[in-house]
């Protein structure tokens, strides 16, 4: 485990490959953790990348804002303080969902020069019904679950395009046992708790992407799940319209998780465009 200094935050965060190879930084989406990342970090490593995976502020092992602040802005600073503080060049930025938008708003709003992107199933028009689902399913049990099978559970109904897990020791990663004897998630319960966005500030948002994607001169790839329900077909088009220099991939049977669901034919095809366009020496 590496730890960085955020704004005002520590984040702590995990590393694969020859710290010589082009940087890839991996960030997570909303109520993740790095190891998300782990086997697709193995790949960029054993390709010859260095592969860097954070936790964002509020979840896994990087500490809570102490003023409660999880606005993209500060994330955007969060990042540009990692890879300032790797010191490896240009980073090549890959992020899903939430570390997706950061990732975009860094490069496109140029808070950061960069050598890629690759954007996971995220754009700046979404689908107000799936991200509605995410957040249902991160509001479950806000008292903590009696043990690991009743988180397995809840995963297995948010997810039932997935199998269940034999093995649920590897749920404790996106768990933390708390001192009343229950597993919470991994993340601020404030960082939940936040208002819902208005139609007012939706539109914002996604003006102040669209504005950010405009901006884009980097190689840029979109990967896409097929089942998805919060990037649809529509939404990934509109983006392809605005980069028009961008590559797309959608990965069937696979949905708004991408890489936790097919996470060898996502590794894969993430590896064959930076290998291309990033290739290392």
């Amino acid at each position: 485990m590496h730890h960085w200094q955020g704004a005002g935050v520590r984040l702590a965060g995990d590393s694969w490959g020859n710290p010589n190879g082009p940087l890839v930084v991996l960030q997570h989406g909303g109520g993740q953790t790095r190891h998300a990342w782990r086997g697709v970090g193995q790949t960029l490593g054993d390709a010859g990348f260095y592969a860097v995976a954070f936790d964002a502020r509020g979840h896994g092992d990087s500490e809570w804002a102490p003023d409660g602040n999880y606005d993209r802005s500060v994330m955007v600073e969060d990042l540009c303080r990692v890879v300032s503080a790797l010191d490896a060049g240009k980073p090549i930025l890959v992020g899903a969902s939430m570390g997706g938008n950061t990732s975009l708003a860094a490069l496109g709003e140029k808070h950061l020069v960069g050598a890629g992107l690759v954007l996971v199933d995220i754009a700046p028009r979404i689908q107000s019904s799936g991200t509605g689902k995410v957040g249902q399913f991160m509001g479950q049990k806000p008292d903590g679950f009696d043990s690991l099978e009743e988180v397995a559970e809840a995963i297995a109904n948010y997810q039932p395009h997935r199998k269940r897990p034999r093995n649920l020791e590897g749920l404790a990663k996106n768990v933390r046992l708390g001192s009343d004897g229950k597993y919470h998630w991994h993340w601020d319960p404030r960082y939940r708790r936040r208002a819902p966005m208005t139609k007012d500030q939706i539109r914002t948002r996604t003006r102040r992407l669209e504005d950010a994607a405009r901006n884009l001169t980097v190689p840029t790839l979109l990967v896409r799940g097929g089942l998805s329900d919060v990037l649809d077909e529509n939404g990934a088009q509109a983006f392809l319209a605005l980069v028009d220099h961008a590559e797309y991939v959608r990965v069937d049977d696979a949905a708004h998780m991408v890489a936790g669901d097919k996470n060898d034919v996502f590794g894969q095809c993430v590896v064959d465009f930076l290998v291309r366009t990033s290739p290392p020496s």
